[in-house]
């Protein structure tokens, strides 16, 4: 479809709406408005054009990702994957700001960290250098 011009935003559900503001402005997004509507949602964005809902109908904190932790696959998104310059230098950023790492890796496509936010939500920071070390495969 060539009328797609970009992603206008992403959509997180979360449980609490100051948890998750002060969550995502550690990384960089100011919050814009709301909540708002009848499925309360708030907008966060971020400078370089990122926009995120926060959906604020979640049930209840949860102890896990139904996506990604538990052993039956089930259809969804897992993840936003953030693209950035510098892998290491973002590792060093979320250690300052206590953020734990749920994961890292080195792939052919680049370098990628994984955090979760506080309703874990599965965040990917992609230091990417491209596809053309693919066509080799």
């Amino acid at each position: 479809m060539k009328a797609i011009t970009r992603v206008n935003h992403i959509g997180i559900r979360v449980c609490d709406f100051e948890t998750a503001r002060d969550f995502y402005s550690k990384l960089g997004f100011e919050y814009i408005a709301g909540p708002t509507g009848p499925e309360p949602v708030a907008i966060v964005m971020h400078p370089c054009g990122i926009n995120i809902n926060l959906i604020l109908n979640a049930n209840q904190p949860e102890s896990s990702n139904i996506l990604m932790d538990v052993k039956t696959k089930y259809t969804g998104y897992t993840h936003v994957a953030l693209e950035v310059d510098d892998a290491e230098a973002v590792i060093k950023e979320l250690q300052a700001m206590d953020i734990a790492l749920s994961g890292e890796m080195k792939h052919p496509t680049g370098h990628s960290i994984f955090i979760r936010d506080p309703d874990l939500n599965v965040i990917e920071f992609c230091e990417y250098i491209g596809l053309s070390s693919l066509k080799a495969l």
